[in-house]
């Protein structure tokens, strides 16, 4: 009943690579969302920090990226079960 531990074989599947690889362009497309221009003048306010984007869509899509990599690392494949 001992184990053949192949050494070769990958810890995930091929599915799992793909999308531990697209939560990162997830959670990098949240950072771009959470840039934006910078004020020119230090002395006036940019009231262009409280957008909709920075605020709420930003935060959202890097919660919903983090949500993908913890499934991307959770899920099983069918054939190693």
């Amino acid at each position: 009943m001992k184990k053949d531990n192949n050494p070769s074989e990958f810890l995930f599947s091929k599915q799992n690579y793909t999308l531990l690889l697209a939560s990162f362009a997830i959670i990098a497309l949240s950072f771009i969302l959470m840039g934006g221009a910078s004020n020119d003048d230090p002395t006036q306010f940019n009231e262009a920090i409280y957008s909709f984007r920075r605020i709420h869509l930003a935060p959202a899509v890097f919660f919903i990226g983090i949500g993908v990599a913890v499934y991307s690392i959770i899920k099983k494949d069918k054939k190693q079960s």
